[in-house]
């Protein structure tokens, strides 16, 4: 549960999303997560406690748990993928025709 918690604050999901295929300094992590500071400031704090992302001399990187956590969030990425997809088109069918 502690896990689902810190995964559900707002950003953290994204942050790991961003770390997943390059380190990044906290600036560049800023603009490709689109966050305002003090929220990345606190969710990297929090990622760094729970050892999924370390500070390195280039930036910040997924950890090794990090990494393992990222694999394991990729085949329910495909899934909401496809759900979404799945769920438009139903959506859409339920829409009245537009007006001609």
């Amino acid at each position: 549960m502690a896990l689902l918690d810190l995964l559900g604050r707002r950003m953290c999901l994204r942050i790991l999303w961003e770390l997943q295929e390059a380190t990044l300094r906290f600036r560049p992590l800023q603009e490709a997560a689109e966050t305002n500071p003090n929220v990345l400031n606190t969710r990297l704090g929090e990622l760094r406690e729970a050892g999924l992302v370390a500070l390195a001399p280039d930036g910040y990187q997924l950890t090794s748990a990090g990494r393992d956590l990222a694999a394991l969030l990729l085949p329910l990425n495909r899934w909401a993928d496809d759900w979404a997809d799945d769920w438009a088109e139903g959506w859409a069918e339920t829409l009245p025709p537009p007006p001609s």
